[in-house]
């Protein structure tokens, strides 16, 4: 597979971390490989509030950069007295996106009670202003739904990133306004369950991510190799999208030109206005 062959197709990568440090210290010009594949857009998701500035640079500087600014769930601790106001201020600065925030039980000694007012806090940012959020989930998917349930979410809905939530929770998520992205990694032989999961998800509701530098595809799915300048280890380029769309067009029965229309449709309905 070359760059040649998505040519004339426009992609949409719903969740990815650009300012990441293996991907923004590295020699090659990432963005520019990723528009000449045919990346249009990619939503830049920053984590922490010491990420937030970096996020809008790049946003400022590259037109396929959507910003997003969030407190992930695994860096809440460090989190400042005033973040709420800092986090309104990046929201103020330019348009942009709430996320990623979510709950994770994953992480050792997670702490729910502060997990959920961090998350809950920013969800009521988002619904307040009709913003798109992005909800990363980990292990806590029946409690996400009942705080889903129990307060005001943005109109246009929301975007469970990299969704590994069950077959039967996709009508009760998708009953609130859920969209769900599907990552490359998903196309791994140990990812089975997942990918007849995303089988049952609404078609008007899938959209396409990376997570770049994170989620790193099967081999067999890397068209962009790359790695940690400093480590050397594999690292996903934002450019693997292409190769990922092919992966959920083979999933879905869709020609990759038909999924390309749908995707870019659902995107640019739930991203309205950024």
């Amino acid at each position: 597979m070359t760059d040649s062959t998505h040519h004339s197709l426009r992609f949409f990568d719903a969740h990815n971390h650009l300012h990441a440090e293996n991907l923004i210290g590295h020699p090659s010009d990432i963005v520019a490989d990723a528009e000449r594949i045919g990346i249009v857009r990619m939503v830049v998701n920053g984590a922490t509030e010491q990420d937030w500035p970096e996020v809008l640079e790049l946003a400022r500087r590259h037109k396929c950069v959507m910003p997003s600014f969030g407190l992930h769930p695994r860096y809440i601790a460090e989190h400042s007295t005033g973040w709420q106001k800092t986090l309104m201020a990046h929201l103020d600065a330019i348009p942009s996106a709430v996320g990623e925030i979510g709950l994770d039980r994953w992480i050792e000694k997670f702490d729910s009670p502060d997990q959920e007012a961090v998350f809950t806090a920013q969800l009521r940012i988002a619904a307040e202003r009709n913003l798109p959020v992005t909800i990363h989930c980990l292990r806590a998917w029946g409690r996400l739904h009942e705080l889903l349930a129990k307060h005001s979410l943005p109109v246009r809905g929301f975007l469970l990133h990299s969704y590994g939530g069950s077959r039967e929770m996709v009508p009760r998520f998708a009953e609130l306004g859920a969209y769900f992205s599907i990552s490359g990694q998903f196309a791994a032989d140990w990812k089975t369950r997942q990918r007849e999961t995303f089988l049952h998800v609404p078609i008007d509701r899938l959209l396409i991510e990376t997570d770049a530098p994170f989620m790193l595809p099967p081999e067999s799915h890397i068209t962009h190799p790359l790695r940690d300048p400093k480590t050397t280890r594999p690292v996903n380029h934002p450019a693997n999208l292409g190769s990922i769309y092919e992966f959920v067009a083979g999933l879905l029965e869709l020609s990759l030109e038909d999924l390309a229309v749908i995707v870019e449709k659902n995107f640019l309905r739930f991203f309205d206005g950024l």
